[in-house]
């Protein structure tokens, strides 16, 4: 009847809105995960906003994590580089672990969008040899450096005191390679209690300037005297040869020599 369409007429369009409502939002969430690279997802833990791309292949930084992630787990992967962008737009980003990667090579400029709120950056088990101390200025964050194959050098000791190494790290940190050939397999900070690489190296310098300096003196030196022996014996010579001239004709040139070597 006409009454019982009137009452069904409400009940009808809004199962359709409810349904329409849900297909949106399903949309919506499948776009999201689309979005996403393979092997990443987003969660939540201890109240935290986590993006997971453990074990994902990926060979860079995705750039499609979440703005407002708390915690970024990239490791197990092939990264060999970070871009000096590569954090950008993370404001919230709290814990960065990039450990077990493929990573030699760090663009100044890679941490500076978190330097103020970054707790915890996990970098162990790359392959890192050396590092520039001003890839991690400003950064507060507790940094994990153990398990790569460091040049133990000045760059290494400069490095290590510009950051805070995380708790129970530092013993990781040892020499694959290094300028004395005695350290190689040693901790680094068991090195650098008896051998201060940069007061070495400055030494080092030092003494190249001063034999640089001694050979240039020395050169100059050699110059002068060859100058005045030259020239000496150029005189005498000429001195013989006036005396073997009539003697007026010797005592006018005698006087103009003399003039001219003094």
């Amino acid at each position: 009847t006409a009454a019982q369409g009137v009452l069904l007429y409400p009940i009808t369009m809004g199962l359709f809105l409810q349904s329409l409502f849900l297909l949106l939002l399903l949309g919506s969430c499948l776009h999201s995960a689309a979005a996403f690279p393979k092997g990443c997802y987003p969660s939540e833990e201890d109240g935290l906003k986590t993006f997971r791309c453990s074990n994902a292949q990926l060979t860079e930084v995705p750039r499609d994590i979440p703005n407002d992630t708390n915690k970024l787990y990239l490791d197990s992967n092939q990264i060999p580089f970070l871009p000096h962008d590569a954090f950008r737009d993370l404001p919230l980003l709290l814990e960065l672990d990039l450990s077990h990667n493929a990573i030699a090579r760090i663009e100044s400029g890679a941490f500076q969008d978190l330097a103020e709120h970054l707790h915890s950056l996990d970098l162990s088990s790359n392959r890192l040899v050396a590092v520039s101390k001003d890839t991690f200025s400003n950064l507060k964050a507790k940094v994990n450096l153990s398990n790569n194959p460091w040049l133990c050098d000045c760059r290494l000791q400069e490095l290590i005191h510009t950051v805070e190494l995380a708790a129970d790290s530092s013993g990781g940190i040892v020499c694959d390679s290094s300028t004395q050939e005695e350290h190689v397999g040693k901790a680094f900070l068991q090195v650098i209690a008896d051998t201060d690489f940069c007061n070495v190296y400055k030494k080092t310098t030092d003494i190249a300037m001063l034999v640089t300096m001694f050979g240039w003196f020395a050169m100059v030196i050699s110059y002068l005297v060859y100058y005045v022996r030259q020239n000496q014996e150029d005189a005498r010579r000429h001195l013989e040869y006036l005396k073997s001239l009539p003697s007026k004709q010797r005592q006018s040139e005698e006087s103009s020599t003399i003039s001219t070597v003094v």
